[in-house]
């Protein structure tokens, strides 16, 4: 086994690889119906009401009927774009509602989980249901944790920071619940510095840093291994009862991906054996065109999926391995560590030597 592949085999416990589905687990796209109204549509719902919005027009935009009982992840983004623009707090308002939610075994299991640790690794397992619009990643590495978001299916470029800001608000806030006081986290966003960070600052505290390469939050990992102050016995049969359901396939929709996370899947496991388009699609069990076709309708193409994933893992052997930058560049495959750092600066903008991930 390369070094390489020893490194992504570490990761895959840890939820930056995904653990295989069930091999009819079909990753859902943009237009696919397989949000329940119930779960974030009516959340939706109650702080478009609250922020003045009229309904029925609001539900038209997205082409949303009344009853529906299923909303596309398209639609979805539909209804979140008219409440950006209903107050500066608006995605941390809806994060903090967000979790653990309302969403079945998936949500109980949270409720009801031992340790910081635990609730992450349940996030990502089930994913499908607890954060469709954006595929949590965990990783641990020396004494840290780190929570990093991709992206399931494909969100406009001008919703992915409200998106990030909801998705932080929500871990924050349920992690405080379930700690009884709010956690030191660290923030690193994938964007300049706001005008005004006030909201960030009130919602996520003042531990901000912008101008980096991804979406992250930060935390010892000590502390992330902390028992909850109010776990029993009791909750911890509960967790273990709800968990097991989940896998046992109680949820069938929990464990779903979106196409972007799977390929994001599928490309970090075959990255040691030089992926290609050919290959991916094979391993969705359809032929290159098709797949090409479904990257295009989400708003991107496979060699931009392939540099996102080298770039993560590039991050990653650099800034929290601490490898060099010739050793990464043999890693992932390349002639020598000059064509390595042109790719590395063209996916994230700086040099290998530059690194500012935290």
């Amino acid at each position: 086994m390369t070094m390489l592949a020893q490194q992504i085999a570490a990761l895959r416990p840890l939820g930056l690889v995904a653990e295989p589905g069930p091999p009819s687990t079909v990753p859902y796209q943009l237009d696919s119906a397989c949000i329940a109204w119930a779960d974030h549509g009516a959340l939706l719902a109650e702080l478009a009401r609250s922020r003045g919005l009229d309904l029925p027009a609001w539900l038209a935009t997205a082409q949303v009927k009344q009853g529906q009982a299923l909303l596309s992840p398209r639609q979805l983004l539909a209804l979140l774009a008219p409440l950006q623009t209903c107050g500066a707090d608006s995605a941390f308002v809806i994060g903090r509602l967000s979790l653990p939610g309302h969403y079945g075994l998936a949500s109980q299991a949270l409720q009801q989980s031992a340790c910081l640790l635990d609730a992450l690794r349940l996030l990502v397992r089930h994913a499908g249901r607890l954060s469709p619009l954006l595929t949590p990643r965990l990783l641990c590495s020396g004494s840290e944790l780190l929570l990093y978001w991709t992206e399931a299916c494909g969100a406009p470029p001008a919703q992915r920071a409200f998106l990030v800001d909801q998705q932080m608000s929500a871990v924050s806030a349920m992690c405080e619940q379930l700690a009884g006081q709010r956690l030191p986290w660290r923030y690193s966003f994938n964007r300049t510095r706001p005008r005004d960070p006030a909201q960030h600052v009130v919602y996520l505290g003042g531990a901000l840093r912008f101008d980096c390469q991804v979406d992250a939050m930060r935390i010892d990992l000590a502390l992330a291994q902390q028992p909850w102050p109010t776990m029993n016995g009791s909750s911890l049969a509960g967790s273990a009862l709800a968990a097991g359901a989940l896998a046992q396939g109680a949820d069938p929709a929990s464990a779903r991906r979106g196409l972007l996370a799977a390929l994001y899947d599928q490309l970090l496991s075959d990255l040691t054996r030089s992926p290609s388009l050919d290959t991916a699609a094979a391993a969705f069990g359809i032929s290159p065109a098709t797949l090409k076709r479904h990257l295009a309708q989400h708003g991107t193409h496979f060699q931009a999926e392939l540099d996102q994933v080298r770039s993560h893992v590039a991050l990653y052997l650099l800034g929290l391995q601490g490898q060099a930058s010739e050793a990464v560049a043999q890693q992932l495959g390349f002639y020598d560590a000059a064509n390595f750092r042109r790719a590395f600066r063209r996916w994230t903008g700086i040099n290998p030597g530059a690194l500012a991930l935290a």
